[in-house]
């Protein structure tokens, strides 16, 4: 059995991520989540494309904007929106990406692979 799983997927912790600062880098996203930059990438891919976060580019950064009122993928889930899991973490319901919640650093697991 292993001891490095945990109950959210890069992609939430990637949204949760972004939520907290709409204008990170994609560099430091990688070290919150604990991935690479190239993954990070993709998974910003996949969350814009099924309409979770809209990208916006201003000069030469990006600026994120994360779409809460969007339900779960899962049809265990799907009954529940995007919104809960932001108010969960971020202590701000229906956070939309507005700027960092303090204490960030309290949600990320050092032990995850």
């Amino acid at each position: 059995m292993s001891a490095h799983w945990t109950f959210l997927t890069n992609h939430a912790h990637l949204l949760l991520a972004v939520a907290r600062d709409p204008d990170v880098r994609v560099h430091d996203l990688a070290g919150v989540v604990g991935i690479s930059e190239r993954a990070a990438l993709m998974i910003l891919e996949d969350l814009e494309h099924a309409g979770y976060l809209e990208r916006q580019r201003i000069g030469r950064r990006n600026r994120y904007t994360v779409h809460p009122h969007r339900p779960f993928r899962h049809p265990t889930t799907a009954a529940h929106d995007v919104d809960e899991l932001l108010a969960i973490f971020t202590g701000r319901p229906g956070d939309t990406g507005a700027g960092p919640a303090t204490g960030t650093d309290a949600h990320r697991c050092p032990d995850r692979d």
